[in-house]
Protein backbone atom coordinates (compact mmCIF):
# COMPACT_ATOMS: atom_id res chain seq x y z
CA UNK A 1 0.00 0.00 0.00
CA UNK A 2 1.35 3.43 -0.90
CA UNK A 3 2.23 5.70 1.93
CA UNK A 4 0.34 8.95 2.20
CA UNK A 5 1.65 12.23 3.47
CA UNK A 6 1.58 15.99 3.40
CA UNK A 7 4.13 18.55 2.31
CA UNK A 8 6.49 20.02 4.89
CA UNK A 9 6.15 23.77 4.67
CA UNK A 10 5.72 26.77 6.88
CA UNK A 11 2.29 28.24 7.52
CA UNK A 12 0.90 30.78 9.98
CA UNK A 13 -0.56 27.93 12.03
CA UNK A 14 2.94 26.71 12.92
CA UNK A 15 3.32 29.74 15.18
CA UNK A 16 -0.30 30.85 15.67
CA UNK A 17 -1.64 27.62 17.19
CA UNK A 18 1.18 27.10 19.73
CA UNK A 19 0.99 30.75 20.77
CA UNK A 20 -2.78 30.37 21.14
CA UNK A 21 -2.33 27.33 23.41
CA UNK A 22 0.15 29.17 25.61
CA UNK A 23 -1.95 32.33 25.79
CA UNK A 24 -5.00 30.25 26.71
CA UNK A 25 -3.36 28.50 29.67
CA UNK A 26 -1.93 31.82 30.90
CA UNK A 27 -5.36 33.43 30.57
CA UNK A 28 -6.93 30.60 32.57
CA UNK A 29 -4.24 31.02 35.24
CA UNK A 30 -4.95 34.77 35.42
CA UNK A 31 -8.65 33.99 35.82
CA UNK A 32 -7.77 31.46 38.53
CA UNK A 33 -5.68 33.97 40.50
CA UNK A 34 -7.85 37.05 40.06
CA UNK A 35 -11.40 35.78 39.81
CA UNK A 36 -11.99 32.12 40.62
CA UNK A 37 -9.31 30.29 42.69
CA UNK A 38 -11.45 27.12 43.07
CA UNK A 39 -10.89 26.43 39.37
CA UNK A 40 -8.04 24.18 40.53
CA UNK A 41 -10.65 21.70 41.73
CA UNK A 42 -11.82 21.11 38.13
CA UNK A 43 -8.96 18.76 37.32
CA UNK A 44 -9.07 14.99 36.92
CA UNK A 45 -10.38 13.19 40.00
CA UNK A 46 -9.72 9.48 39.34
CA UNK A 47 -12.71 7.15 39.22
CA UNK A 48 -15.08 9.96 40.19
CA UNK A 49 -18.02 11.28 38.19
CA UNK A 50 -17.07 14.80 39.29
CA UNK A 51 -13.61 14.30 37.81
CA UNK A 52 -14.75 13.45 34.28
CA UNK A 53 -14.82 17.09 33.03
CA UNK A 54 -11.22 17.36 34.18
CA UNK A 55 -10.19 14.96 31.41
CA UNK A 56 -10.60 17.89 29.00
CA UNK A 57 -10.11 20.83 31.38
CA UNK A 58 -7.04 19.69 33.31
CA UNK A 59 -4.45 20.74 30.65
CA UNK A 60 -5.62 24.33 31.06
CA UNK A 61 -5.25 24.45 34.86
CA UNK A 62 -2.01 24.82 36.82
CA UNK A 63 -1.20 24.83 40.51
CA UNK A 64 1.06 27.91 40.57
CA UNK A 65 3.20 30.19 38.41
CA UNK A 66 6.19 27.83 38.57
CA UNK A 67 4.08 24.91 37.38
CA UNK A 68 2.79 27.04 34.51
CA UNK A 69 6.26 28.30 33.60
CA UNK A 70 7.73 24.79 33.39
CA UNK A 71 4.98 23.73 30.97
CA UNK A 72 4.98 26.84 28.77
CA UNK A 73 8.24 26.45 26.81
CA UNK A 74 7.95 22.70 26.10
CA UNK A 75 4.34 23.16 24.98
CA UNK A 76 5.34 26.03 22.68
CA UNK A 77 8.27 24.21 21.09
CA UNK A 78 6.71 20.76 20.75
CA UNK A 79 3.38 21.98 19.37
CA UNK A 80 5.22 24.18 16.83
CA UNK A 81 7.25 21.14 15.71
CA UNK A 82 4.05 19.09 15.49
CA UNK A 83 2.24 21.62 13.29
CA UNK A 84 5.28 22.16 11.06
CA UNK A 85 6.17 18.53 10.36
CA UNK A 86 2.76 16.86 10.82
CA UNK A 87 0.29 19.56 9.86
CA UNK A 88 -2.28 17.14 8.41
CA UNK A 89 -2.68 15.09 11.60
CA UNK A 90 -1.62 17.67 14.21
CA UNK A 91 -5.11 18.45 15.53
CA UNK A 92 -5.93 14.75 15.87
CA UNK A 93 -2.78 14.19 17.92
CA UNK A 94 -3.54 17.16 20.20
CA UNK A 95 -7.25 16.55 20.78
CA UNK A 96 -7.18 12.75 20.99
CA UNK A 97 -4.00 12.95 23.03
CA UNK A 98 -5.70 15.09 25.66
CA UNK A 99 -8.63 12.68 25.87
CA UNK A 100 -6.62 9.44 25.95
CA UNK A 101 -4.02 10.65 28.46
CA UNK A 102 -6.84 12.11 30.57
CA UNK A 103 -8.82 8.87 30.52
CA UNK A 104 -5.71 6.91 31.44
CA UNK A 105 -5.16 9.19 34.44
CA UNK A 106 -8.82 8.96 35.42
CA UNK A 107 -8.66 5.14 35.47
CA UNK A 108 -5.33 4.54 37.25
CA UNK A 109 -4.58 7.82 39.04
CA UNK A 110 -4.08 8.22 42.76
CA UNK A 111 -6.93 9.77 44.79
CA UNK A 112 -6.01 13.40 44.12
CA UNK A 113 -6.74 16.26 41.72
CA UNK A 114 -4.55 15.98 38.63
CA UNK A 115 -3.99 19.21 36.70
CA UNK A 116 -1.52 20.67 34.20
CA UNK A 117 -0.55 20.49 30.53
CA UNK A 118 2.29 18.05 31.18
CA UNK A 119 0.17 15.10 29.99
CA UNK A 120 -0.22 16.79 26.60
CA UNK A 121 3.49 17.63 26.55
CA UNK A 122 4.31 13.93 27.01
CA UNK A 123 1.91 13.10 24.18
CA UNK A 124 3.75 15.49 21.85
CA UNK A 125 7.27 14.48 22.90
CA UNK A 126 6.48 10.77 22.64
CA UNK A 127 4.73 11.09 19.28
CA UNK A 128 7.44 13.24 17.66
CA UNK A 129 10.21 10.98 18.96
CA UNK A 130 8.72 7.63 17.94
CA UNK A 131 7.28 8.95 14.68
CA UNK A 132 10.72 10.11 13.56
CA UNK A 133 12.27 6.76 14.45
CA UNK A 134 9.56 4.76 12.67
CA UNK A 135 9.69 6.78 9.44
CA UNK A 136 13.51 6.63 9.18
CA UNK A 137 13.38 9.94 7.31
CA UNK A 138 16.57 11.87 8.08
CA UNK A 139 14.88 15.15 9.00
CA UNK A 140 12.50 13.46 11.40
CA UNK A 141 15.20 11.26 12.90
CA UNK A 142 17.20 14.43 13.54
CA UNK A 143 14.13 15.93 15.20
CA UNK A 144 13.81 12.81 17.37
CA UNK A 145 17.42 13.25 18.50
CA UNK A 146 16.70 16.88 19.36
CA UNK A 147 13.74 15.74 21.46
CA UNK A 148 16.01 13.29 23.30
CA UNK A 149 18.62 15.99 23.87
CA UNK A 150 16.14 18.57 25.17
CA UNK A 151 13.61 16.41 26.98
CA UNK A 152 15.26 13.03 27.53
CA UNK A 153 15.15 13.49 31.29
CA UNK A 154 11.36 13.56 31.11
CA UNK A 155 11.32 9.78 30.87
CA UNK A 156 12.01 9.46 34.60
CA UNK A 157 8.79 11.25 35.47
CA UNK A 158 6.57 8.55 34.00
CA UNK A 159 7.45 6.69 37.20
CA UNK A 160 6.46 7.66 40.77
CA UNK A 161 9.87 9.17 41.59
CA UNK A 162 8.67 12.44 43.10
CA UNK A 163 5.71 13.39 45.26
CA UNK A 164 3.29 15.97 43.92
CA UNK A 165 3.83 15.03 40.26
CA UNK A 166 1.13 13.26 38.28
CA UNK A 167 3.27 10.46 36.88
CA UNK A 168 0.04 8.76 35.80
CA UNK A 169 -0.71 11.65 33.42
CA UNK A 170 2.86 11.54 32.12
CA UNK A 171 2.71 7.80 31.53
CA UNK A 172 -0.68 8.10 29.85
CA UNK A 173 0.62 10.85 27.58
CA UNK A 174 3.75 8.89 26.64
CA UNK A 175 1.70 5.79 25.79
CA UNK A 176 -0.79 7.87 23.78
CA UNK A 177 2.05 9.42 21.77
CA UNK A 178 3.49 5.98 21.02
CA UNK A 179 0.05 4.74 20.00
CA UNK A 180 -0.42 7.67 17.58
CA UNK A 181 3.07 7.15 16.10
CA UNK A 182 2.09 3.55 15.32
CA UNK A 183 -1.38 4.41 14.06
CA UNK A 184 -0.20 7.22 11.77
CA UNK A 185 3.00 5.46 10.67
CA UNK A 186 1.91 5.56 7.00
CA UNK A 187 1.30 9.30 7.07
CA UNK A 188 4.68 10.71 6.09
CA UNK A 189 5.54 14.40 5.73
CA UNK A 190 6.93 15.21 2.30
CA UNK A 191 9.29 18.12 1.62
CA UNK A 192 7.63 20.61 -0.72
CA UNK A 193 8.94 20.29 -4.27
CA UNK A 194 9.04 23.12 -6.76
CA UNK A 195 8.28 22.74 -10.46
CA UNK A 196 11.96 22.92 -11.43
CA UNK A 197 12.71 19.97 -9.12
CA UNK A 198 10.35 17.62 -10.95
CA UNK A 199 11.89 15.11 -13.41
CA UNK A 200 9.46 16.23 -16.13
CA UNK A 201 10.54 19.87 -15.87
CA UNK A 202 11.31 21.56 -19.20
CA UNK A 203 12.95 24.98 -19.21
CA UNK A 204 11.52 25.85 -22.62
CA UNK A 205 7.97 25.57 -21.27
CA UNK A 206 8.62 27.57 -18.12
CA UNK A 207 6.48 30.76 -18.39
CA UNK A 208 8.86 32.67 -16.15
CA UNK A 209 12.05 31.78 -18.04
CA UNK A 210 10.43 32.81 -21.31
CA UNK A 211 10.95 36.42 -20.19
CA UNK A 212 14.76 35.99 -20.42
CA UNK A 213 17.14 35.34 -23.34
CA UNK A 214 19.92 32.75 -23.43
CA UNK A 215 22.27 35.20 -21.68
CA UNK A 216 19.93 35.80 -18.78
CA UNK A 217 18.82 39.25 -19.94
CA UNK A 218 15.21 40.24 -19.37
CA UNK A 219 13.41 40.56 -22.69
CA UNK A 220 9.78 40.45 -21.60
CA UNK A 221 6.99 38.41 -23.10
CA UNK A 222 6.55 37.69 -26.80
CA UNK A 223 3.46 39.89 -26.87
CA UNK A 224 5.45 42.81 -25.48
CA UNK A 225 8.27 42.23 -27.95
CA UNK A 226 5.83 42.17 -30.88
CA UNK A 227 4.26 45.43 -29.73
CA UNK A 228 7.68 47.07 -29.42
CA UNK A 229 8.74 45.85 -32.86
CA UNK A 230 5.48 47.09 -34.37
CA UNK A 231 5.95 50.49 -32.76
CA UNK A 232 9.54 50.73 -34.00
CA UNK A 233 8.55 49.80 -37.57
CA UNK A 234 5.64 52.23 -37.71
CA UNK A 235 5.66 55.99 -37.93
CA UNK A 236 2.08 56.21 -36.78
CA UNK A 237 1.29 57.48 -33.33
CA UNK A 238 -1.16 55.32 -31.44
CA UNK A 239 -3.55 57.21 -29.17
CA UNK A 240 -5.85 55.36 -26.79
CA UNK A 241 -8.95 57.08 -25.43
CA UNK A 242 -10.79 55.99 -22.30
CA UNK A 243 -14.38 57.17 -22.11
CA UNK A 244 -16.00 57.58 -18.70
CA UNK A 245 -19.71 58.45 -18.80
CA UNK A 246 -20.87 61.35 -16.70
CA UNK A 247 -22.91 60.00 -13.79
CA UNK A 248 -24.82 63.31 -13.54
Amino acid sequence: MAKTGTHIRYSTGVIAYPVFFVMLIWLVFWFQVRVFPPIKTLGIIPRSIDGIPGIVLSPLIHADILHLYHNTLPLLFLSAALFYFYRKIAWKVVLYGIIISGLFTWFIGRPSIHIGASGLIYVLASFIFFKGIFTKYYRLVALSLIIVFLYGSMVWYIFPVKDGISWEGHLGGALAGLLFALYFRKSLPIPERYAWQEPTYNEENDPFLKHFDENGNFVGSKELQEREEKANNSNDIEINYIYKPNKD
